[in-house]
């Protein structure tokens, strides 16, 4: 709906990974470096960790865009939450064989060093790329292990990558996976975007999608998606893409800071739906930091007329000034007021987007 409204030629900001938004940021180029090192040497694991949505995928998809792709084939292996013998099978069929429901482990070995042997007789080697390595048990990482113990004319049968997030790294620390470790040429974490980098990927993806400046980004609007999200990327397309969905239903043609702190604070609304008191205090707190400080310092800072605001759960312990309201409450009732009518207008725009497609016909 929103690429309309601001003519974009597709939406910008898609969880599935897809080169064509792929970011060089520095933390990537240093980790396709290590990538490119470790396939350089033709054996043992290369390993890159990051968060979750740090761009893992996204930075395997662009390394294969670099190389050869006819000198490689390439197993991807993504449901890692099996057994060492399942994890084989996948393997296999990663790499275009029938595998045989029931048949016996050692049988499939042979089978696979013969499609090794294959590959490398028409010229390519054989890579295996794991994700979500930090869900395989100690079995199934050894069976990786094991797989590169088998050798072609002295030469190492398989090469493998594996993704994960952080906590595998702890996991490969181990006394139990040393032999693995032992195996392990390349390594890197791959951490998050900077606020300068931030800014400069959104940009990108704004104009690989045909962006010509509708809608118009503030500054303050970039440093408030940074603030929100720790520059992790599929934080930020998530955020991003719920600002333009905002932008397109309010009819504004600016992306501001106070835009996108409110789109955060209904996200983070949304999160604790089941816990309405949590969706409550996070929707109050939010709406007080996003609110404009024209006619005053904003609620969750210095209180009017008074010292700061350090009651329980973020609000006032103090009254008002004026009446002896409690501060909280009332804010809490404009809060809710502000919702309501916000809420309001958005349906009352999606209504006239739809009569307008209705009337115009399929």
């Amino acid at each position: 709906m929103y690429e309309k409204f601001h003519g974009l030629d597709g939406p910008p900001f898609l969880l599935t990974p897809d080169p064509r938004f792929f970011f060089s940021s520095s933390n990537h180029k240093r980790a396709i470096t290590h990538l490119v090192y470790g396939l350089d040497q033709r054996e043992g694991f290369i390993v890159i960790t990051g968060e979750v949505g740090a761009g893992k995928t996204m930075l395997v998809e662009q390394l294969w865009l670099q190389l050869n792709r006819a000198t490689y084939a390439v197993s991807k292996v993504v449901t890692t939450q099996v057994s060492g013998d399942d994890l084989l099978r996948l393997v296999m069929d990663g790499f275009g064989m029938s595998v045989v429901p029931g048949t016996e482990k050692s049988i499939l070995l042979r089978e696979f060093e013969a499609m090794v042997r294959e590959q490398r007789a028409a010229g390519r080697r054989c890579v295996l790329v794991v994700d979500e390595v930090q869900n395989l048990s100690f079995g199934a990482l050894e069976e990786l292990r094991m797989l590169s113990n088998i050798t072609v004319d002295g030469k190492a049968s398989v090469q493998t990558i594996l993704l994960g997030q952080p906590q595998f790294r702890p996991i490969l620390a181990s006394r139990d996976a040393e032999q693995l470790r032992q195996r392990v040429l390349a390594s890197f974490h791959l951490g998050p975007l900077s606020e300068a980098e931030t800014r400069l990927y959104i940009e990108h993806r704004m104009k690989t999608v045909g962006w010509t400046g509708d809608p118009a980004w503030e500054a303050d609007a970039f440093a408030a998606v940074y603030r929100h999200t720790g520059g992790t990327p599929r934080r930020i397309n998530t955020l991003c893409s719920r600002v333009l969905q905002f932008g397109a239903l309010e009819e504004r043609t600016a992306i501001t800071a106070a835009m996108v702190n409110e789109v955060a604070e209904e996200m983070a609304e949304g999160l604790n739906e089941g816990d309405p008191a949590a969706a409550f205090n996070a929707s109050a707190n939010g709406a007080g930091h996003a609110r404009s400080t024209a006619n005053g310092p904003a609620l969750n800072g210095p209180a009017l007329n008074g010292p700061a605001l350090n009651g329980r759960n973020g609000y006032a312990s103090l009254s008002s000034a004026a009446g002896g309201e409690p501060l909280d409450l009332l804010h809490r009732i404009e809060v809710l007021e502000e919702i309501t009518a916000r809420q309001d207008r958005i349906f009352q725009r999606i209504l006239k987007l739809l009569a307008s497609a209705v009337e115009k016909g399929p």
